[in-house]
């Protein structure tokens, strides 16, 4: 989705701005307006920064302790201003500090906390603004900012396993692959000068080697330099509406790691519908926030069908169902959870059901993979070696 930065004028008469990552400049009227924010100007982001979503960046585990402190002082009677005022203080990052600083000056100035978060998206998201503006208007802001503590820590805990499950694999292949190039590029070209010196023919398997090896000198720089390109623009397209959907969709059907991906899907989707819903935000609200938190865009899109036709009076559970992605568990749940008016409990129970169910689909994976990539790498090495080493079997007739 593109970013809009945009000024907006207050109730009181106040002009703000901010950016914001919606579909279009009609979304951000209504956004504004929940806010009880009338639009003056907006501003479409475009080219490179807006794909790349350039802006500033604070560790996840930051934020979390942030509102684990503020929840505290709030709790503790301290106001607002003088709870960011302490945060400021004792803020080490520069980044962070600078944007606490900014958000405290806002509050000074008379605006809400949300409002003064939602200018910096990539650091407050949606559904971070969101819930401290339920927070704001139930006057349970300390409870609301402990819950965001717990969400992210939960979430952020979800996201490294999800991330040591891939990285594990693509990490050894890519050890493996250098020592197949260090092999080709320097090893192998010393011993074909020996092999020349005694002259005689050389076996087929070790030609074969020799050739790759010459191959991969010439070519190696052109090859990694394509490579890099290729992430690059991948990473690219993916950012995008059409790409990043159709990107989404094939990974939704790997074998292994596509059932991982929707279990972690299903987790993500409970834990923050959960969390939004526990905090007094609207049904409505708190799904387009899922959706827009989702982290792929098969999922969205139907979380935002879903939404729609939630607006048109339907319940949750029949569109749920009818997306196809989520388990018959799940919508049972769901179905649960809307009949006995408990949504928001059954989700975070689900949640947590779902997060265990994560670790074992990774610790499955892990075993399947690291025995497979053992094998693959004693198969690739033992053929290199042995080809380099068949030459050696006739050396000594070669020297006689």
């Amino acid at each position: 989705m593109p970013i809009f930065s945009y000024k907006a004028k207050t109730p009181d008469g106040r002009v703000i701005d901010g950016q914001i990552d919606i579909e279009n400049e009609n979304a951000l009227i209504q956004r504004l307006k929940s806010q009880k924010l009338t639009l003056v100007s907006a501003t479409k982001t475009g080219g490179l920064a807006a794909l790349l979503k350039m802006g500033p960046k604070v560790k996840t585990e930051q934020i979390s302790i942030f509102a684990r402190q503020f929840s505290t002082m709030i709790s503790a009677g301290l106001p607002v201003l003088q709870s960011l005022n302490i945060l400021v203080e004792q803020t080490e990052d520069k980044v962070f500090k600078n944007i606490l600083t900014k958000v405290r000056d806002d509050i000074g100035s008379g605006a809400n906390l949300s409002d003064a978060m939602s200018k910096f998206p990539t650091v407050f998201d949606a559904l971070f603004c969101n819930m401290i503006k339920a927070g704001e208007l139930s006057g349970a802001l300390d409870q609301i900012l402990d819950r965001l503590a717990t969400y992210l820590e939960k979430a952020e805990a979800l996201k490294q396993k999800i991330k040591g499950a891939m990285m594990y694999p693509i990490t050894i292949s890519v050890i493996a692959i250098a020592i197949v190039i260090l092999l080709m590029v320097k090893v192998i070209p010393t011993f074909k000068i020996v092999f020349e010196g005694f002259g005689g023919g050389l076996p087929a398997p070790t030609k074969v080697l020799i050739d790759i090896s010459e191959y991969e000198q010439k070519w190696a720089l052109v090859q990694v330099g394509f490579l890099v390109a290729v992430g690059f623009i991948f990473s690219i397209v993916k950012r995008t509406q059409k790409g990043g959907f159709i990107i989404d969709k094939y990974l939704l059907k790997l074998p292994v790691f596509g059932d991982l991906i929707k279990k972690s899907t299903v987790a993500r989707f409970s834990r923050t519908l959960g969390t939004l819903l526990k905090s007094g935000v609207q049904i409505l609200d708190a799904l387009e926030t899922v959706a827009r938190s989702a982290g792929n865009k098969v999922v969205e899109k139907a979380l935002m069908d879903t939404r729609n036709a939630v607006r048109e009076g339907q319940s949750l559970t029949e569109p749920l169902k009818t997306t196809g992605l989520f388990p018959s568990m799940v919508i049972q749940m769901v179905s649960v959870g809307e009949e006995t008016g408990k949504l928001d409990d059954m989700l975070l129970r689900m949640s947590d059901f779902y997060d265990q169910e994560v670790d074992v689909a990774v610790d499955g994976l892990m075993s399947m993979l690291e025995p497979m990539i053992m094998a693959f790498l004693g198969v690739v090495v033992g053929a290199i070696v042995v080809a380099m080493y068949l030459p050696m079997f006739s050396m000594g007739s070669l020297v006689s």
